[in-house]
């Protein structure tokens, strides 16, 4: 009844067989790069997608301009998929979705619970030789297939994935890999109607609805991943969905380091402001990585400090022990009622007492106003911008939409900016720059394209110069405080140390004990 390939249930994905119009061949042509000459595997591995194992191999295809993603899952033979079929049909009718609220997260688990409750009975019933591991598959296809989105959550459930895009049924799900860049899989929508009821099945569970005369959805999950679809024809080819998908492991400076992303020296400057509460703008342009430094910055915060961030999605990551509180905007309902913009975020958070506030985007006035006001009444401010550069983030802060006088930018202390090679796909710290008291900016590191290495271009006039003034501090001092830092950095990618709690817990040892921190950087050993 199970086909088996060397002992192992498997089944491939394959995109249909389709005649590919000329237009849809010229869409393919505008990527970037060449086309591969042969074919040839680049990386192949596993994971389990729920209790079904999952193997992706990643390899080039003659006349292709990207890499395809081949998605092959353990399977079923047709005539166990018509069995299954059956198992469904009899489940629909024992389990009435109507009884419990679909659109609560705990009713959610409601339904799931009674579906898996009567399909043990069920495939005990109809495979009564089936040992358990095959029980286990079986109800986690019937879930996927009853509940959820088939071979859409397989992709979910690949941690190296960090965008699934169904653009129309006609051509197949893209995938964005970590490594690799944007992917073309071997899944296809079986119609645009499915495609459209993945899209209402999602904005049911959060209580949002796209139709025809609502076409555009934007949500965020539970989960913390980001959704959009559109219905043609606002999308001219077919409805669409796209998921971003929330980082299950946030980046840590161990990371940032490790990949050469930025330097030891670069991230012990940026510790040093960060430890004595300068506030920080973090530029760059589309997906340079503003964000996961963002989260990397939030690594230097002391334990004893409470810390309220504000986003659109949930993606920043604090160590659990942090005296944090994490608060997301909220769009409004299909009446127009019920919003919490970024700006009601932000004044609400300057009566919670905060020391530091951090903020996913700074996109209008208001919100830049309130921020630099926060920044006036002593609290330490980490935000986003949308800039190339360091003059780019000035020229953008200092015009409309957001326009803030010239005269407020010294407020901030430190921009950091970021830069994605759209060639190669990699990440770097581009520039990292101090705002002189006359509004002029002064650029201390810079990144070198051709060596990818970062170089001090200046010396500081200004932020050391704050750090002395406000702490009492010498210069010989904080060198050597840097040195210390840079040591620590080091030490934490020696010894792998890459989580968020790990990392804030060297963080916060350094604060509260660093001598026998030290000690154990120095002598190269673990920490206790």
């Amino acid at each position: 009844m199970f086909k088996k390939r060397g002992g192992i249930l498997k089944v491939q994905y394959t995109a249909k067989s389709k005649t590919y119009h000329n237009k849809k061949i010229a869409r393919s042509a505008e990527i970037p790069g060449k086309a591969f000459s042969d074919t040839g595997v680049i990386s192949t591995y596993n994971f389990n997608s729920g209790d079904i194992p999952i193997t992706i191999n990643i390899h080039t295809k003659k006349g292709e301009f990207v890499p395809i993603y081949d998605v092959s899952i353990s399977g079923i033979s047709k005539n166990t998929e018509i069995v299954l079929e059956r198992i469904r049909e009899e489940l629909t009718s024992q389990v009435s979705l109507g009884m419990v609220d679909i659109l609560g997260t705990k009713s959610t688990g409601i339904i799931e619970k009674k579906f898996t409750e009567a399909i043990e009975i069920l495939l005990n019933k109809h495979f009564p030789d089936a040992n358990e591991s095959v029980i286990g598959f079986l109800k986690s296809y019937l879930i996927q297939k009853s509940l959820g989105m088939g071979p859409i959550e397989t992709l979910m459930d690949d941690i190296y994935l960090e965008e699934i895009a169904i653009n129309e049924a006609e051509e197949p799900v893209w995938v964005y890999h970590v490594k690799y860049g944007w992917l073309k899989t071997t899944i296809m929508m079986q119609s645009e109607d499915q495609t459209r009821h993945y899209a209402a099945m999602i904005g049911r569970k959060i209580g949002r609805q796209i139709t025809i005369l609502e076409p555009l959805m934007d949500a965020h999950l539970e989960t913390g991943d980001r959704v959009n679809a559109t219905l043609e024809p606002i999308s001219v080819h077919g409805n669409t969905i796209t998921l971003r998908k929330f980082a299950a492991k946030p980046w840590t400076i161990t990371d940032f380091i490790k990949s050469e992303t930025i330097s030891p020296a670069a991230a012990a400057l940026i510790w040093l402001g960060t430890q004595f509460e300068l506030s920080a703008l973090i530029s760059g342009g589309t997906a340079t990585g503003k964000t996961s430094m963002l989260n990397v910055v939030a690594n230097f915060f002391p334990p004893n400090q409470r810390v309220i961030s504000i986003e659109d999605t949930r993606e920043i990551q604090l160590p659990k022990f942090l005296h944090w509180v994490p608060m997301v905007t909220r769009l409004p309902n299909p009446e127009g009622k019920g919003e919490i913009s970024m700006l009601d975020l932000l004044v609400n958070s300057l009566r919670m007492r905060p020391d530091r506030i951090v903020v996913g985007e700074i996109r209008r006035k208001r919100e830049a106003e309130v921020l630099f006001e926060a920044i006036h009444t002593g609290h330490s401010v980490y935000a986003t911008v949308h800039a190339n550069d360091t003059r780019e983030t000035i020229t953008r802060l200092t015009n409309p939409p957001i326009d803030i006088p010239l005269t407020m930018i010294p407020a901030i202390s430190m921009i950091i900016v970021q830069y994605r090679n759209r060639r190669t796909g990699i990440r770097k710290t581009f520039q990292i720059s101090e705002i002189l008291p006359n509004s002029e900016t002064n650029t201390l590191i810079q990144l070198d394209i051709k060596s990818g290495k970062l170089n001090q271009i200046n010396k500081s006039k200004s932020l050391i110069g704050t750090i002395e003034l406000f702490t009492g501090f010498t210069q010989n001092e904080l060198k050597k405080s840097i040195s210390e830092k840079e040591l620590i950095l080091k030490w934490l990618v020696r010894q792998d140390i890459n989580t968020v709690d790990e990392v804030g817990k060297v963080m916060a040892q350094y604060y509260t004990d660093p001598n026998p921190l030290m000690e154990v950087v120095k002598k190269n050993r673990k920490l206790l």
